[in-house]
């Protein structure tokens, strides 16, 4: 009985030295190198791109960003769906932006000039 609490205490002994040199994950192939498997900075893994991507209309109305919903993932909503969204709202507010300022440059440049009075 003592032999097996002394192997267990050695056990113990040398997974505490594995966990607090970080040598566990070398040793069980779970390192940070390089390429398309690597892990974050902060210790989670890459998100894997398994579900489809959320996509606006191209001409969204305010009804179609109401209906938006993104998936949920373990630190709260995908942010590569919520960032591609709002590329897309970005781009589409700049689009309608100059096309409102076009068409008031051209309705001012069509507007008659008030008539001087006496």
């Amino acid at each position: 009985m003592s032999l097996f609490l002394v192997f267990l205490a050695i056990v113990l002994i040398g997974v505490a030295v594995l966990l607090g040199t970080g040598l566990a994950p070398k040793i069980f192939g779970r390192g940070r190198g390089g390429g398309a498997a690597a892990s974050f900075e902060d210790g989670f893994d890459e998100p894997v791109a398994s579900l489809p991507p959320v996509l606006l209309p191209e001409h969204a109305a305010a009804a179609d960003i109401d209906r938006l919903r993104f998936a949920v993932g373990l630190r709260g909503y995908r942010m590569d769906q919520v960032d591609q969204v709002l590329d897309d709202l970005r781009d589409q507010i700049v689009a309608k932006d100059q096309k409102i300022e076009a068409l008031g440059e051209e309705l001012e440049r069509l507007r008659p000039p008030a008539e001087q009075g006496p």
